[in-house]
C-alpha cells in the first residue's frame, strides 16, 4: 500500500470515526526509547491507535486500544500530543486521531489483538520506516518534548 497525499484529502461524503492512541516511551540507559508494531498486512510500523467506543473517554480509548494493539496496560499519562486526520486504511472513513503520550516501565508487550505483533522498542532519534507519514511527522514535531517529559518522569518516579 502507498500512501501519498489523497489519505489526507477527505472525500465528500465519507463517514467520520473518533480514534485514539499514542506513543509508549520507557527510558533504558538514559535513551528515550518508544514503542512501535506492526499489523498483518503492513510491513512498515504504526502507533497504537484505534476506534472510541460508546461510552469511552478519548483518553480511555487511548488506553485500551495500546493494551490490544501494542500489549501494554502498565500506563502513566504524560500528556496530550495532538490530534490528526486521514482516511481509514479502507479509504471508507474520514478518522480523527487524538495522540497522548504515555510512559510504561514493562519491557515486554503482549497484544491482545491477534492480528498484531508484539512492539519493538526503537531509540527515539533512530526511527525505522512508519506507514503513516503523520505518525512520524506527530513523533518528530514532539520529539524534544517527548525527551523532557520521560526524563522529568523518570527523575520524579
Amino acid at each position: 500500500m502507498v500512501i501519498d497525499s489523497t489519505w489526507y484529502v477527505r472525500p465528500e461524503g465519507v463517514p467520520d470515526r473518533l480514534a485514539a492512541g499514542g506513543i509508549v516511551a520507557r527510558l533504558e540507559e538514559g535513551k528515550v526509547l518508544i514503542a512501535l508494531g506492526q499489523q498483518d498486512g503492513y510491513t512498515d510500523y504504526v502507533l497504537p491507535k484505534g476506534g472510541v467506543d460508546p461510552g469511552e473517554s478519548i483518553e480511555q480509548a487511548a488506553r485500551r486500544e495500546i493494551h490490544e494493539e501494542a500489549g501494554f496496560s502498565d500506563l502513566t499519562l504524560l500528556g496530550e500530543l495532538g490530534v490528526k486526520a486521514r482516511l481509514n486504511g479502507a479509504k471508507t472513513k474520514w478518522v480523527t486521531q487524538h495522540y497522548y503520550l504515555f510512559v510504561t516501565q514493562q519491557v515486554e508487550s503482549k497484544p491482545t489483538d491477534p492480528r498484531h505483533a508484539p512492539s519493538a522498542w526503537f531509540a527515539l532519534d533512530d526511527l525505522p520506516r512508519l506507514c503513516w507519514p503523520e505518525q512520524y511527522e506527530l513523533i518528530v514535531t514532539h520529539r524534544q518534548k517527548i525527551k523532557e517529559q520521560v526524563r522529568q518522569h523518570a527523575q520524579s518516579s
